[in-house]
């Protein structure tokens, strides 16, 4: 009798399937009459939900490269923000979602994403059909709240990727799973803002621990106020698509529901960091800052036998290696070199008399250097965000990068992405031939959400108050990093960042809104869905498209594959659902705009 491996197994489950599974940890099993082993019993679950809970929540880190649900690839590389990075344009199968021109439902990664994502929503049901089984109590009502939580997560994370996509809920038995249809969007936003306003109405507010930290790795009333406005916020401009989306399509009553929950957040024990710097290094992973984050670990940290590590960015690791006392050290056991920041990224730090340069993209191949007296000063949190050649790798001067750090120029060019990846002196988790790191990934930060309130407050027409304060309070905090104490006090001449004044109309203060969002947000993984929020994805894209083809650094030009590259408006904004997604339901889905 042919056995089949889990992974086997899963490869064959549809959509339909993966509505309905358990908690398949089976390492082999035979799929006609032996028990699977290592798989939680129907018993065992519903006697102990608790345990299903603690399952939905491992869900929140079991990602990988090919299917990181933290976005970066279509958050990041799909927007101007970044390169695909790696060995060269057949590296993965990313490169068609950069370009646009060539991008079809064939993507491996696109089945992938979507099938770990439902997976991970089964969890959720699951655990939900064991906390119903059992006598409501208030701690019942807790686990319910942040499991819901949970599922509106992976929710919002393929609505935003795919447009209209399946609700399946507990409860449902194979017949209406298998005949359960795209939700609209309309219905897809709202059911997922109903499971997160679920949890802001019965989860339990998060106190600083002793040492002043939030501890954010579990739900939280706070988190699902965030949640709340977020989704709000993206619903507030339409539906995604150019033609029904943007500043003329603004819905006040849902902008009003964006002011109502970042009010919550503004009211908590949530706050800034002083230092922008911090916010990305471990030792301040779980600081006032982080409102809910994925959590990660070493092994050699967590005293387990692998640790809880980050595989999302696993390839983003810098290439190459640095001379320490003479001798040449990899800077990371493998670094693949993803997340590879453009040209026309840096180029947006640019400042005139302290604030970002309309024109910022004419000298477009400006190379900032080390010591040099430059033609441009910066605004500082580029030194926070982008590696260069000649800089310290994240501040730490004994691994200083040259242009060697970068594994196919000639096609990528020779920035690397550092906010993602931890200091050299902190670790990696190694497993031949892969790397990962024990990094935290930010779901909501405070800044992030201090922003869409400074967004919503100049779609209300309060531009010049509050919305005014919160921007520059995030400058000001910038600012800071101008000084010979810094992280990167090697930068802090060739630095300049100041305050706005007051804006002259609602269109300054969106543009200076959407250039705070870049900058302070820039390689987290928002860009692509921040400018589709906004309506500006194709005016954006093509632009940069027929400039970033251009890319020079030091005579050797790279980013030439951009000449093929083109957004189409009313496709694009949303990505394919896979063919096989699409096979599997025999005709019961409809594909994507134009694909």
């Amino acid at each position: 009798m042919k056995k089949l491996s889990i992974k086997e197994i899963a490869n064959r489950l549809t959509l339909i399937g993966c509505g309905l599974l358990v908690l398949g940890f089976a390492t082999s099993c035979s799929v006609d009459d032996v028990k699977p082993q290592g798989k939680l019993d129907e018993e065992t679950a519903f006697s102990k939900p608790e345990k299903l809970v603690t399952a939905a929540y491992a869900m929140l880190g079991n990602d990988w490269y090919s299917y990181p649900f933290n976005l970066w690839p279509y958050g990041d590389m799909s927007a101007d923000d970044c390169l695909k990075g790696g060995s060269g344009e057949n590296d993965t199968g990313y490169h068609p979602m950069e370009i646009f021109s060539t991008l079809q439902p064939d993507r491996g990664e696109f089945d992938e994403l979507w099938y770990r994502l439902y997976l991970a929503i089964s969890r959720c049901n699951r655990a939900l059909e064991g906390l119903n089984a059992v006598t409501e109590t208030p701690a019942i009502t807790q686990y319910k709240a942040e499991v819901r939580f949970l599922r509106a997560h992976f929710y919002y994370k393929l609505q935003q990727m795919w447009y209209e996509v399946p609700f399946i809920t507990e409860g449902m038995d194979n017949a209406t799973v298998e005949s359960t249809p795209q939700s609209s969007h309309d219905a897809i936003m709202q059911h997922i803002i109903d499971d997160f306003q679920f949890a802001y109405q019965h989860l339990a507010d998060i106190e600083p621990d002793e040492a002043g930290e939030l501890h954010s790795g579990r739900a939280h009333k706070v988190a699902a106020a965030a949640y709340l406005a977020k989704c709000y916020l993206n619903w507030a401009y339409g539906d995604g698509y150019e033609p029904t989306t943007g500043y003329d399509h603004v819905d006040q009553q849902k902008i009003q529901k964006v002011l109502e929950y970042t009010q919550v957040v503004k009211n908590s024990n949530y706050g800034y960091l002083d230092t922008y710097g911090h916010i990305f290094l471990q030792d301040y992973a779980n600081s006032k800052e982080s409102i809910f984050a994925v959590q990660h670990s070493n092994k050699s940290d967590d005293g387990t036998t692998f640790g809880r590590a980050n595989w999302s960015n696993m390839l983003n690791g810098v290439w190459g290696e640095v001379e320490i006392n003479g001798r040449m050290q990899k800077i990371w056991t493998c670094g693949w070199d993803f997340h590879k920041p453009s040209q026309n990224l840096v180029n947006a730090f640019k400042t005139r008399n302290g604030l970002p340069m309309d024109d910022f993209d004419a000298d477009h191949n400006a190379i900032v250097e080390a010591g040099a007296t430059l033609a441009y000063k910066y605004d500082p949190r580029l030194f926070h965000t982008v590696g260069m050649p000649g800089y310290p790798y994240k501040y730490e001067k004994q691994y200083t990068l040259n242009t060697t750090n970068s594994r196919t120029p000639g096609t990528y060019g020779y920035y690397c992405s550092m906010k993602e990846i931890p200091q050299r002196s902190k670790g990696e988790f190694y497993d031949n031939p892969w790397q990962a790191f024990g990094q935290n990934d930010y779901v909501l930060r405070y800044t992030d959400v201090m922003l869409m309130r400074a967004e919503a407050l100049i779609e209300s027409g309060d531009w010049n108050g509050e919305a005014l304060q919160i921007i520059n309070d995030i400058r000001t905090r910038a600012k800071k990093d101008i000084s010979a104490t810094s992280l990167i006090e090697y930068a802090q001449d060739q630095c300049d960042i100041d305050t706005y004044p007051a804006f002259a109309s609602k269109d300054d203060a969106r543009k200076a809104l959407r250039w705070e969002r870049r900058l302070e947000l820039a390689m987290e993984g928002h860009r692509f869905f921040d400018l589709r929020r906004w309506g500006l994805l194709s005016s954006t894209l093509n632009a940069y498209f027929a400039s970033e083809k251009n890319d020079e650094y030091n005579g050797q030009t790279y980013a030439q594959y951009y000449k093929d590259a083109f957004f189409t408006s009313n496709k694009n904004e949303y990505f394919p659902i896979a063919n096989n997604q699409m096979n599997y339901v025999q005709g019961l889905y409809h594909q994507n705009r134009g694909y």
